[in-house]
């Protein structure tokens, strides 16, 4: 990973016009507050890896996994500070949409300079995707690269107690401030994912859908392998 900004910017624009299109295959991992979705992806990036190297084609192809870079790509395309680029997912002033007090109000939840950072994001996310070989953690990527036909879109959730119980083993708080941590996250990520879309998303817009309280990391890494190759999205090496 640590090549991948270096890489990104060598590639972009850069495909090779001869070859038929076809973008992907991208695995988008979207995740509630307190479950391990880097975690999820450093390990499922190097099964696939490995995958595409026993396949026929022998492809040496590295599966790469993206999250806080594609935050660094937007500073870099806006000539801002990446701290004023995050904080558009997770600033502290930003309201609900649905709040009833802003029904009837022509305020924005985002400005203009917002929407310019929101609109950088989705095209760097967007060229990921269809570039292929890469799983992609939150940013609204499962919304971005829903059209994508090769790409898999997951969802890690677990209750509300349990992730209460997470945040305040890892990050030394109170119990009422995790609460309110992960309440806060949550409600952000919701806003910034619907404003994306357009709307709010349900269970149906997952491929797959894991209670990260109650698998190991193993386990939900084999099940998206095995779904992927059931899929058609990667090859499997069993095949004839």
């Amino acid at each position: 990973m640590k090549d991948f900004l270096s890489n990104y910017l060598t590639q972009t624009g850069q495909k090779d016009k001869g070859k038929l299109y076809r973008p992907g295959p991208v695995v988008t991992i979207s995740r509630e507050c307190g479950c391990s979705a880097n975690r999820i992806a450093t390990k499922l990036s190097k099964i696939l890896t490995g995958y595409n190297y026993l396949s026929e084609t022998k492809t040496d192809v590295e599966w790469q996994w993206v999250s806080k870079e594609v935050i660094e790509l937007a500073a870099g395309e806006l000539k801002i500070h990446p701290e004023k680029v995050k904080n558009v997912f997770l600033g502290d002033v930003k309201q609900s949409i649905n709040d009833v007090s802003f029904a009837f109000s022509t305020s924005k939840v985002y400005d203009s300079e917002d929407q310019k950072v929101i609109d950088t994001v989705k095209t760097i996310i967007r060229s990921i995707a269809e570039e292929g070989h890469y799983i992609i953690v939150g940013r609204a990527a499962s919304a971005i690269a829903q059209d994508i036909p090769k790409r898999l879109s997951i969802k890690l959730q677990a209750p509300l107690e349990w992730r209460i119980n997470r945040i305040m083993q890892i990050s030394n708080l109170s119990w009422a401030d995790a609460q309110e941590y992960v309440l806060e996250v949550d409600r952000q990520r919701d806003l910034f994912v619907e404003h994306v879309a357009g709307r709010k998303l349900d269970n149906n817009d997952f491929d797959l859908i894991f209670n990260y309280s109650t698998m190991i990391d193993d386990h939900i890494v084999d099940a998206i392998v095995n779904v992927l190759k059931n899929k058609k999205i990667i090859a499997n090496s069993e095949d004839d």
